[in-house]
């Protein structure tokens, strides 16, 4: 069978190219060490070719990534001891370990398939699959994924805790808490993992797992972050969501 084109991993500003025959791990420890971060495992994700194509395997035990097409069309969740074909010319890969979230993007050489742009007009809403988003849950999400927006291109960065993202909306704690609750709420109905759990660390892993989903699926964008600075109603004005 013939050996597929070469593939580029894009992180933080570098390209790593890798040519058929290679084996390329990303981790803690490999072909690109990401950082000392300790939740991160030392071998996490694995790109290698055979049976004509590229692989994206994830060679861990407890962390999964996610991993969409440029148009964020497809989304598919990685767990460990899985694989993925990369058919994409484009494939965007997000994970978070601990209170940080990566994203770095493979680009193909000689893709199998090309993602069509999807045309749509919402008239200014804001949906997940059919789920409506209030514009305070919007700015909710907005200040949990600030820090990943705001960065040029790909790369790593931390997650505001809840009392940072409160203090960035003017809100209180409790709050933003309550309206997190209603956004895994809405998010856990249409099936998106990790938006419930009972771990001492659950409140840490959710927050990262909505920013995974939400930076994965472009549900928020850099064109969105000025709601954030824009005057916005009181919460007695009715937003009870």
């Amino acid at each position: 069978m013939t050996a597929p084109a070469g593939v580029t991993v894009e992180f933080a500003g570098e390209y790593f190219p890798i040519e058929p025959g290679r084996r390329f791990v990303v981790g803690r420890e490999g072909d690109l060490e990401l950082d000392d971060n300790l939740f991160l495992h030392r071998h996490f994700l694995e790109i290698s070719d055979g049976e004509g194509l590229w692989w994206l395997a994830n060679i861990g035990t407890r962390l999964t990534a996610t991993v969409t097409d440029s148009a964020g069309g497809v989304q598919a969740r990685l767990a460990p001891g899985a694989r993925l074909p990369l058919v994409f010319e484009t494939t965007t890969i997000v994970f978070s370990a601990g209170p940080t979230t990566y994203e770095l993007v493979l680009h193909a050489a000689e893709p199998t398939f090309r993602a069509t742009q999807r045309e749509h007009d919402d008239g200014g809403a804001s949906t997940i699959g059919d789920v409506p988003l209030t514009l305070s849950q919007k700015l909710l999400i907005l200040a949990l994924a600030e820090p990943q927006l705001r960065r040029d291109g790909t790369g790593m960065s931390e997650i505001p805790s809840s009392a940072k993202a409160a203090e960035r909306l003017g809100w209180t704690v409790t709050r933003f808490n309550r309206k997190l609750d209603n956004v895994c709420d809405k998010l856990d109905r249409i099936g998106v993992p990790g938006m419930r759990g009972g771990q001492r660390s659950f409140a840490t892993n959710r927050r990262a797992r909505l920013v995974e989903h939400v930076i994965a699926s472009r549900m928020v964008s850099k064109d969105d972050l000025p709601l954030l600075d824009a005057p916005q109603p009181s919460e007695a004005e009715g937003d009870n969501e």
